[in-house]
């Protein structure tokens, strides 16, 4: 699968060492296991998202030992640091606002307004980055875009206040564009595993008085919670999203945002073919699904 390597005057970089295109198709591999992992766990939402920022931490710091790069995250600037804790900022208000917007909307919706993300990170690209997104790329968002919007048509089913959780879902939409965006721009000039990091480390502390305030606890989980939350951060977060942090080196930021809308797909997949859970998809999810996969395809290829 050809990707364009192009980046805007904001943004450059080197040869990638492997193609980013199979790097985003193993990311977004890796994050597909999240669905899954979470149906086996009955722990709070805010304590899930929480617990799989911090676990992440600890790897990674394993890693920048292992590495010896703990002296690259102390050369960074005052400036880099901050903006990558604002964008660790932005990864914490898109799982606090979306995960409360499933309690006042229907899921659907929920899932549906977030998938807009790829919109909103073109658009921001084309503001802050001067990476604009091609015809052929906006017609692969958009085609995703619907599709994820058709696995979710027949459900729209009201909630407890709709129109406020519409609206956080879409608030969670546009804090991961420029969490995707913030990436993108400081990925040009910082190493993967200092980048993560601190953006992971950051977003894990804003999402402590968010814990506080909703009366999350932190601890007396069992064991089994525990597996979850260490199999969420080993897997969708220190290869999925860690991966897709890497090609934001090379990659515009909404060329990779798009791949993400494949998750709901490998999502779906993984609950079917796992004898644990064994759910089989409705026609519209299989329908949706080949849109959603047609418009990454469509949106990743060089224009």
């Amino acid at each position: 699968m050809a990707v364009s390597e192009a980046a805007g005057p904001a943004v450059r970089a080197g040869q990638p060492p492997v193609p980013p295109a199979l790097v985003l198709l193993v990311s977004v591999l890796a994050i597909s296991w999240a669905a899954p992992l979470v149906r086996f766990s009955t722990a709070p939402a805010l304590a899930i998202s929480f617990w799989r920022l911090a676990f992440s931490v600890v790897l990674i710091a394993g890693v920048l030992t292992a590495r010896g790069e703990w002296s690259a995250l102390r050369r960074l600037s005052r400036g880099d640091l901050a903006t990558a804790a604002l964008a660790g900022v932005f990864l914490a208000g898109h799982f606090a606002t979306w995960i409360a917007s499933i309690g006042l909307t229907s899921v659907a919706a929920s899932v549906v307004l977030v998938s807009t993300a790829p919109i909103f990170v073109a658009v921001l690209s084309a503001l802050f980055l001067r990476e604009q997104p091609g015809r052929r790329q906006w017609a692969g968002i958009l085609l995703a875009v619907a599709g994820a919007a058709w696995i979710g048509w027949g459900d729209f089913r009201g909630g407890a206040d709709p129109l406020r959780g519409d609206l956080l879902a879409l608030a969670g939409a546009v804090l991961v564009a420029g969490y995707y965006v913030i990436g993108r721009r400081l990925r040009a000039r910082i190493d993967i595993w200092p980048f993560v990091g601190v953006v992971y480390g950051c977003a894990a502390l804003a999402l402590l008085p968010v814990m506080m305030i909703a009366d999350v606890p932190l601890a007396g989980y069992a064991p089994r919670e525990w597996a979850v939350f260490a199999g969420l951060a080993a897997g969708p977060m220190l290869v999925g999203h860690t991966g897709q942090n890497w090609a934001l080196r090379y990659l515009p930021a909404y060329v990779v945002n798009l791949s993400l809308l494949g998750e709901p797909v490998g999502a779906t997949l993984i609950a079917w073919l796992l004898p644990a859970i064994a759910e089989a998809p409705p026609p519209a999810a299989l329908a949706g699904g080949g849109l959603i996969l047609c418009g990454i395809l469509l949106g990743v290829g060089r224009r």
